[in-house]
């Protein structure tokens, strides 16, 4: 083929000319519609992804992924939710020997997709606001992964996500993660008027103030998670969060949750429902919550298939045979745009009746703290009944009826009632049941929060699992799972870093040897 002269000297020409132009091209040739990075950094549109990646991770909008850390790990140790998954699953959380590639999600998986977007965003700006709450988001994504396995990597970790490093230990990571929220509060105290884009703040759309509510909440969360390691230091950092001027959550307006997702909307919504229901709501909290007659039951699960039951949940460890085993139980009642709760007022309530009760400054009485929570709880989930539930002082969990006749519990729970009873204040653990009690209800479904309660204070007493297959009978039927083995690859790919590790544990690395906070005397 031949090329015309005429053609070549008009690209020529044309070279030429771009060349020319290029000194003055981010002036002359911009385009009108597009926009700089320092526009895109003041409207957030170089901060959003990140940001979101970060939110998204808090608890995961990923649904495998969220089946595993909160339906699974969560709602099988912190009694929300029972596997209902025939035969396909021999192995798993509720019979204490949930496979590897299960246990290992939250260290596997969270973390490196947290740090990635948190460093990313370090580089991307130094806007103050940006970054404190970007700090209290790899708080509230990391703090979960610490009380699932003890040390973990934290301060060390690369600017990829690596994690083959050394590990800190839990109080390491504790006293660090203050550090961070005591940070974030102060830089966002001195800009409280100040905003972030909409675009790049899913949960509060750019307030600052209520950023600093649920920092100063989450600070109080983890101030209790330690009172029995560290009581002088609980006391303090819950002190200061609840008395610092703009404070806690005080209101369900101040509940941090995320209600945007991918396609397949809420993740819990899917993986409790995904093929007729991997899961189904867990005998526990529908025995509790019978014995309460508590109205939030239809807010939380639709009716069984049972003539004259209208919710029974499903005994936990329970070796499965088939579907029609358990296909009558009652289910989730969270559907695609339900939000995906992240921390609600009422938690924050009853960290406060439970600080009350341990004589901190918490700015009321125990009592008090702990009927606003029961009330903001039921006002969450759009329901009436507070004031009756609250006087019932003569209805007490005295076991599991099971509507199958298959697996029922005939020996009492709890003698605890709903209504405060102050002769009980003289007694400290009755008073303390009766807030765990109350705040894991009011939690669901945070399965991750209700373990971590029933490792740190032994509330509530739940039914034991039917089948036991912890490794060598480490664990009774009754006892609680301590915590997840590290990654079997750790042992492998990060061996020295894995072996310091187990050496701050105290202990063998697996389900039964506890995390350094749960260390609560005589329990």
């Amino acid at each position: 083929m031949k090329i015309k002269i005429s053609n070549i000297f008009f690209v020529i020409v044309v070279l030429l000319a771009t060349v020319a132009c290029t000194a003055n091209y981010e002036d002359i040739n911009k385009n009108p519609y597009s926009t700089d990075s320092e526009e895109q950094g003041r409207d957030g549109y170089n901060i959003s992804a990140p940001l979101r990646t970060m939110q998204s991770n808090v608890i995961s909008t990923d649904v495998n992924r969220c089946h595993q850390t909160d339906i699974l790990l969560g709602g099988a140790y912190g009694r929300y939710a029972s596997e209902s998954k025939a035969s396909s699953w021999p192995n798993k959380f509720s019979t204490f020997d949930a496979p590897d590639g299960w246990s290992s999600v939250m260290f596997d998986e969270v973390i490196p997709e947290v740090y990635p977007a948190y460093i990313k965003l370090k580089g991307l700006t130094d806007d103050q606001i940006t970054l404190s709450i970007a700090e209290i988001l790899k708080v509230l994504a990391i703090h979960r992964v610490a009380d699932a396995y003890g040390p973990i990597p934290y301060s060390k970790i690369g600017a990829d996500g690596a994690i083959q490093v050394p590990y800190d230990s839990q109080k390491d990571v504790y006293m660090k993660m203050f550090e961070e929220l005591d940070a974030a509060i102060d830089a966002l105290t001195e800009r409280q008027t100040g905003s972030i884009s909409t675009n790049a703040d899913l949960i509060f759309g750019g307030d600052v103030v209520k950023w600093i509510k649920l920092a100063n909440s989450v600070k109080l969360r983890l101030a209790m998670r330690i009172v029995y390691a560290e009581p002088s230091i609980a006391k303090t950092k819950a002190e200061e969060a609840v008395n610092h001027s703009i404070g806690v959550m005080t209101s369900n307006d101040d509940n941090a949750a995320l209600s945007t997702f991918g396609i397949d909307g809420n993740p819990i919504n899917v993986a409790v429902k995904y093929n007729d229901g991997d899961n189904r709501s867990v005998a526990d909290m529908t025995a509790y919550m019978n014995a309460y007659k508590d109205p939030r039951r239809a807010a939380y699960f639709l009716k069984s298939g049972f003539t004259g039951v209208d919710y029974a949940g499903y005994r936990s460890g329970v070796s499965i045979g088939s579907v029609s085993e358990f296909k009558d139980y009652s289910i989730f009642n969270i559907n695609r745009t339900t939000p995906l709760q992240w921390m609600n007022v009422a938690e924050v309530m009853f960290l406060r009746a439970e600080g009350s009760l341990r004589g901190w400054n918490m700015g009321g009485t125990a009592e008090s703290f702990y009927n606003q929570a029961v009330t903001l709880s039921f006002s969450q989930w759009g329901v009436t009944g507070a004031d009756t539930y609250l006087a019932d002082a003569t209805s007490f969990p005295n076991g599991y009826t099971d509507p199958s006749g298959k697996y029922s519990y005939n020996t009492q729970l709890s003698t605890v009632t709903v209504k405060w009873n102050t002769d009980d204040e003289a007694n400290f653990e009755k008073s303390l049941e009766r807030i765990i009690i109350q705040k894991w209800l009011a939690n669901f479904p945070l399965g991750q929060e209700a373990w971590a309660d029933r490792r740190r204070t032994g509330y509530p007493v739940m039914i034991p699992v039917v089948v036991n297959n912890s490794p060598n009978s480490i664990l009774a039927n009754s006892d609680i799972p301590r915590r997840c083995p590290y990654p079997a690859q750790e042992a492998i790919n990060n061996t020295a870093n894995y072996t310091a590790a187990v050496s701050m544990l105290g202990g063998a690395d697996n389900i039964a040897t506890r995390v350094w906070w749960d260390c609560k005397p005589n329990k």
